[in-house]
């Protein structure tokens, strides 16, 4: 995203924005192309749980600065690792966890663990500029942080090979056509196509979307119909007991001239 006022530099490696609800992670080091370095992303961390703790935000967007979205992995610290490695994937497990909705801004390349951050998004809308690739396997490492299973879920088996086995590359139009993104939009289009999703999400009800992004999440599970069913049934029915849907529901009925 692009610098705006009331921009927070969090740390040496993310700044962090509010907009009407919507809080922007932005990946900042160009010095090693926003790579998920330990300091990257123990800073990444600490400010996906700032903003996952503000009750004032409603949807999250990551983005990275400059003209690569993240560069994977820290070379540095692949070579002389700080943690355990269980560690070094903590900012895409904080995404993936953080209970709000999650939108991956990618206007460059998006390599390795870093596409892995993207993923970790309900949701990623990308320009032409933008490229996916696994590139795990090029520097003799297996796949980690979810990859395989992500691209699996997005993309089936034989694009998941394509990716992680055989070095296909997608474009941002690619990545559409294939399941990667969401959608393509050009790169003076991206912010605020970004933000116009992220404004949608940001107005619900936030202990409803929590609820959908966990059955959701759980629905990943489920082969059947029926046990589809008996897993939202619950839920439905908690939130039918919300006064939140009661006066959404007299609004509704107001308006199609049904009260009584």
């Amino acid at each position: 995203m692009t610098d705006e006022p009331g921009a927070t530099q969090f740390s040496d490696y993310v700044r962090v924005e509010r907009h009407d609800g919507v809080a922007i992670i932005t990946l900042d080091h160009a010095p090693d192309r926003n790579a998920l370095s330990l300091n990257m992303t123990q800073a990444l961390t600490a400010a996906v749980g700032t903003v996952a703790n503000d009750d004032q935000v409603g949807a999250l967007i990551v983005a990275g600065a400059g003209p690569v979205f993240s560069a994977g992995g820290s070379v540095d610290d692949l070579f002389e690792p700080k943690a355990p490695l269980v560690d070094m994937y903590g900012g895409v497990v904080a995404v993936a966890q953080c209970g709000l909705p999650t939108i991956a801004a990618v206007n460059g390349p998006a390599l390795g663990a870093g596409m892995n951050l993207a993923l970790a998004c309900d949701l990623i809308i990308c320009s032409p500029l933008a490229r996916f690739e696994s590139r795990f396997l090029t520097i003799g490492l297996h796949p980690g942080g979810g990859h395989l299973w992500h691209l699996r879920e997005r993309i089936g088996r034989q694009g998941a090979a394509a990716m992680s086995l055989f070095g296909e590359s997608l474009d941002g139009e690619e990545a559409v056509r294939r399941g990667i993104a969401w959608r393509c939009v050009p790169e003076g289009d991206l912010d605020s196509a970004v933000m116009e999703y992220a404004s949608r999400a940001a107005k619900l009800d936030r202990p409803l979307m929590t609820a959908v992004r966990r059955t959701l999440d759980d629905s990943a599970g489920v082969h059947r119909a029926s046990d589809a069913i008996e897993l939202e049934l619950p839920v439905q029915q908690w939130s039918m007991e919300r006064p939140e849907f009661l006066a959404a529901l007299g609004r509704l009925r107001a308006r199609l001239g049904r009260n009584t």
